[in-house]
């Protein structure tokens, strides 16, 4: 018969072994989880062009007064440049709805919605703070009163509605060239704000905004000539 000290030896090692195997499982268990879930960020990284561009959220932007002094200057940049914004998004949401519409076009559509819509929250903030109206959008009414080229380049109603009807590469095409005559009088009324501006929050923004639409004119006029 085993002796109670030769029991309690065995006793001992049993439970050793029983720790010793649980904590592997669970190593195993933690190392399978965080390679599961290393998986799952990379495949959703990289979806297809073709599907991602529509489904990306928005940021999010809180409406906040603009800090430090504003000018005439300043205002009248905040006033123009939403309405211009504004249409941008319509123009991309136009886009974005076309099932047919080339991939490339419908990731700068998703691309210039998420800029922009971030930065009308933004301006209309700053304008509530300094005490001024929002303009309400005017696809046909008449720029060419206010200085520095005013809203130039902006769609107009017909434009837009024949953008909605268009498909396939002519869709591509339509919305391509208008947005480039679009971002051109975006830089235009944007460096006019930084020459002219004195609140430091909406120049920034102005020179941001000069930085990124000329890109998208060069990646713009690049895509007409592959179409």
């Amino acid at each position: 018969m085993m002796s109670k000290h030769a029991m309690k030896a065995g006793l001992g090692a049993l439970a050793l072994a029983a720790t010793l195997s649980l904590a592997a499982c669970a190593d195993d268990t933690d190392a399978g989880g965080m390679g599961g879930m290393g998986g799952m960020a990379s495949s959703s990284a990289a979806p297809s062009s073709s599907t991602a561009a529509p489904s990306s959220p928005e940021p999010s932007v809180a409406k906040t007064p603009a800090s430090g002094p504003q000018n005439d200057a300043d205002v009248m940049f905040a006033q123009m440049m939403i309405p211009h914004h504004q249409q941008a998004v319509e123009m991309s949401d136009l886009m974005l709805a076309k099932a047919d519409a080339d991939p490339r076009i419908l990731t700068l559509a998703q691309q210039i919605k998420a800029a922009q819509a971030p930065e009308i929250t933004q301006m209309t903030g700053w304008l509530e703070g300094w005490g001024f109206k929002v303009q309400p959008m005017d696809n046909d009414m008449d720029h060419s009163g206010h200085a520095g080229s005013g809203m130039d380049g902006m769609m107009s109603e017909t434009d837009m509605k024949e953008l909605e009807a268009a498909s396939g590469a002519d869709a591509s095409r339509m919305f391509l060239e208008g947005m480039v005559k679009h971002h051109e009088g975006a830089v235009e009324m944007a460096q006019a704000e930084v020459s002219d501006g004195e609140n430091p929050d909406a120049i920034k923004l102005a020179e941001a905004i000069v930085t990124t639409q000329q890109q998208e004119i060069t990646d713009m006029k690049d895509l007409l000539t592959q179409l």
